[in-house]
C-alpha cells in the first residue's frame, strides 16, 4: 500500500496546522481561512475526476482532461464494427474477486480443464487452473498475504553471512559479496527508518483529528459545514485550534472516507515492522515448494482470489469491467479475457513467482500481460528475463507501471523491466508513467517514476475508478491504474485488428499519443520540467488515434 498524494496532503496540513496553532489572530485566521475555503471551492467545482474520466476525449476542447479517447474510440470507429477475436488478458497481482457482478462474465475459464475433479486434465502442471493460477498459495488452499520486502530478504540472507564482520576480517574472495552486504544494510536501515517516520506522523495526524472531532463533538468531517468553522473569537484557544484542523482537512477536499483511508494506512505502516520490514519473518513454507529451484514451477492452488484481492479486482476492471450492463465501472476493453495469476503480497513479490506467472500466462494464450507491481531490487532476475524472452517471442505484449517512488529510473533501478541483466531487451514490453486528470503543472501524478529512456508513455493513474472486491467499487491511484488502462488499449486492438503483429500494435499505441507540450512539475519535486522529458513518448495514450492508425495500416 503506498501513501497517496492526499493521504500526503493531509498529513502535511494536519501537522501543520497544529505546530502553526495560535500564531495568528482569530481574524486573521478567520479571514485567511475563509478566503482559502472559497477560492479551493470554486477551483474544485470547475473540474474534477469523473467515474470515467480516463475514458474521456483527448482533447481538451472536448473534455477537460487529457484523456484516452476511448469512448469516442467506441462511438466514432468502432460503431459499425464487430470484433475479430477475443483477446486473454493475464493480470499479475494479488488476486481478483472472479464473482464480482461486473467481472465475473469477463473471467478466462480453461475449457480444457474439468472443474473440481482434482485431475490436471490439460497436462499443463496444475491441476484444476479453470480462471488462472495463485503461485502464492499452499496445497491446503492457504495463502501467503504478507511477506516481506526484498530489500528485507537480501539483508536477512547476508547478514547471516556478514553481520558484525569489520572489512579486514573478509575474504579476499567475499569482498565484493561484503560491499553489497554494506549497500543493502544501508538500504534496510534507512527503509526501516522511514517507516518509524510515517508511523509517527501519520500517528500524530490521527490523534490531531480525534481532538478536533472530539473537541468538536462530531463523529465524521462530512457532518460538519464550513459556516459551522468560522472561527468568532470567543472561543477557548482548543476550540479554534480544532475548528483550524477540520477547515484544513475540509479545504483539501478530505471526506470522513480519506480518514478511514489515513486509518487503514496507520495499520500497513505499523504492521510493516512486524512482517514486511522484519528480517525473521519468512512465510514461504505455505507455498511448500523448493524456493532455492527456480526450476520448480508446480506449486501454489487455484484459488486465484486469495485473501486480499482489493488491488488485483481494481486492476481487473481497468481493463475489462463489462461495458453495457449499467453497473458501476466501465473497462477498457469489450471483447476480452481475463486471465488471474495471484502473484503479489501484502510486501513484495518474488521473482521466481512473477518468472512463473509470465511463463504460465504465455503458454496458455494471453496476449496481453499487465504487471502493476514493483520493487528495487531483483536477485533472480535471469530467471524473469528468460521467462520475459520466452513470452516476447510468442508475441504477448508485456505492460508494467513504472512505479510510485516520484524517481527517475533512467538512473534508479526498478523492477520489472524490459531490459535483460546481460544486455538487450525485451521488444514486446511497454513501461507506464501516471498523469492526472489536472491540466495544469500538476498533470503529472506526483508518485510517478519517470524516465526520458525508460519510460516508454504516460496513461491516466489519479482518481480512477473501478471494481472493488464484493460488488463494490471506488477511485484508486497508482501506474498501478495507468498501466491497465494501456493493456486495455492494446487488446482492444488486437480484438479489432487481430492481423497485426504485437510489434505493429506497440508502434502504433507509441506513435499515436497525446504529446503534450507544456511544463510540469517533476514527481515529487516543484520544479518545473517539460512533459516531454519525462518518457520517450513525451505523450499520453490515445486510443482513439492508434485505433485510427490501425485501421489505415490493415488496409494498406
Amino acid at each position: 500500500m503506498k501513501i497517496t498524494s492526499k493521504l500526503f496532503t493531509l498529513l502535511f496540513l494536519v501537522i501543520f496546522t497544529v505546530s502553526c496553532a495560535g500564531t495568528k489572530t482569530a481574524t486573521e485566521n478567520s479571514t485567511a481561512e475563509n478566503d482559502t475555503a472559497e477560492s479551493e471551492t470554486t477551483e474544485m467545482a470547475e473540474v474534477s475526476a469523473t467515474e470515467t474520466w480516463h475514458l474521456a476525449s483527448p482533447n481538451l476542447d472536448t473534455d477537460p482532461f487529457y484523456s484516452t479517447g476511448v469512448e469516442k474510440a467506441y462511438a466514432e470507429l468502432l460503431a459499425d464494427k464487430s470484433p475479430k477475436q477475443k483477446v486473454i488478458v493475464a493480470i499479475i497481482d494479488s488476486g481478483t474477486d472472479i464473482d464480482h457482478e461486473d467481472l465475473s462474465d469477463k473471467i478466462w475459464v480453461n475449457e480444457d480443464e474439468i472443474p473440481g475433479n482434482n485431475i490436471d486434465d490439460d497436462g499443463n502442471g496444475y491441476v484444476d487452473d479453470i480462471h488462472g493460477w495463485n503461485f502464492i498459495g499452499g496445497p491446503d488452499g492457504s495463502h501467503v498475504n504478507k511477506d516481506t520486502y526484498e530489500v528485507t530478504r537480501l539483508y536477512a540472507e547476508l547478514s547471516d553471512k556478514f553481520q558484525g564482520m569489520e572489512q579486514d576480517s573478509v575474504a579476499e574472495k567475499d569482498q565484493e559479496e561484503y560491499q553489497y552486504y554494506l549497500e543493502i544494510k544501508d538500504a534496510f536501515e534507512k527503509r526501516f527508518q522511514q517507516n518509524e517516520q510515517e508511523m509517527m506522523q501519520v500517528g500524530q495526524t490521527q490523534q490531531a483529528i480525534q481532538f478536533a472531532k472530539q473537541t468538536l463533538q462530531v463523529s465524521s468531517i462530512d457532518s460538519v459545514s464550513m459556516e459551522q468553522l468560522e472561527i468568532t473569537g470567543q472561543e477557548t484557544q482548543q476550540v479554534q485550534q480544532a475548528k483550524q484542523i477540520m477547515t484544513y482537512l475540509k479545504n483539501s477536499g478530505a471526506t470522513e472516507a480519506d480518514l478511514n483511508e489515513l486509518e487503514d494506512y496507520y495499520e500497513h505502516v505499523s504492521g510493516l515492522a512486524e512482517f514486511g520490514l522484519n528480517p525473521n519473518f519468512d512465510p514461504r513454507n505455505i507455498v511448500g515448494d523448493n524456493y532455492e529451484d527456480l526450476d520448480d514451477r508446480i506449486y501454489g492452488n487455484n484459488d486465484v482470489t486469495g485473501p486480499t484481492s482489493d488491488h488485483g479486482t481494481h486492476v481487473a476492471g481497468i481493463v475489462g469491467a463489462i461495458r453495457d450492463n449499467n453497473l458501476g465501472a466501465v473497462g477498457v476493453a469489450d471483447n476480452i479475457e481475463l486471465m488471474i495469476l495471484r502473484t503479489v503480497p501484502d510486501g513484495d513479490e518474488r521473482d521466481k513467482d512473477v518468472a512463473n506467472s509470465i511463463r504460465y500466462a504465455a503458454e496458455n494464450g494471453a496476449r496481453v500481460i499487465n504487471m502493476s507491481f514493483g520493487k528495487g531490487y531483483s536477485p533472480q532476475k535471469e530467471y524473469v528475463d528468460a521467462a520475459i524472452r520466452f513470452a516476447d517471442s510468442l508475441g504477448v505484449l508485456l505492460v508494467s507501471g513504472s512505479g510510485n517512488g516520484s524517481e527517475n529510473v533512467d538512473s534508479t533501478a526498478s523492477f520489472p523491466t524490459r531490459f535483460y541483466e546481460n544486455g538487450g531487451q525485451a521488444v514486446n514490453y511497454l513501461s507506464v508513467g501516471a498523469s492526472s486528470w489536472q491540466t495544469d503543472s500538476t498533470l503529472v501524478a506526483s508518485f510517478s517514476n519517470y524516465g526520458k529512456s525508460t519510460v516508454d508513455i504516460f496513461a491516466p493513474g489519479v482518481d480512477v475508478y473501478s471494481t472493488y472486491p464484493e460488488n463494490e467499487y471506488q477511485m484508486n491511484s497508482g501506474t498501478s491504474m495507468a498501466s491497465p488502462v494501456v493493456a486495455g488499449i492494446a487488446a482492444l486492438i488486437m480484438s479489432y485488428y487481430p492481423e497485426l503483429p504485437t510489434t505493429e500494435i506497440k508502434e502504433i499505441i507509441l506513435e499515436t499519443v497525446t504529446k503534450i507540450d507544456q511544463v510540469v512539475y517533476k514527481p515529487g519535486t516543484m520544479e518545473p520540467i517539460p512533459f516531454s522529458a519525462l518518457s520517450t513518448t513525451g505523450g499520453i495514450i490515445n486510443a482513439y488515434e492508434a485505433l485510427k492508425l490501425a485501421e489505415e495500416r490493415t488496409n494498406q
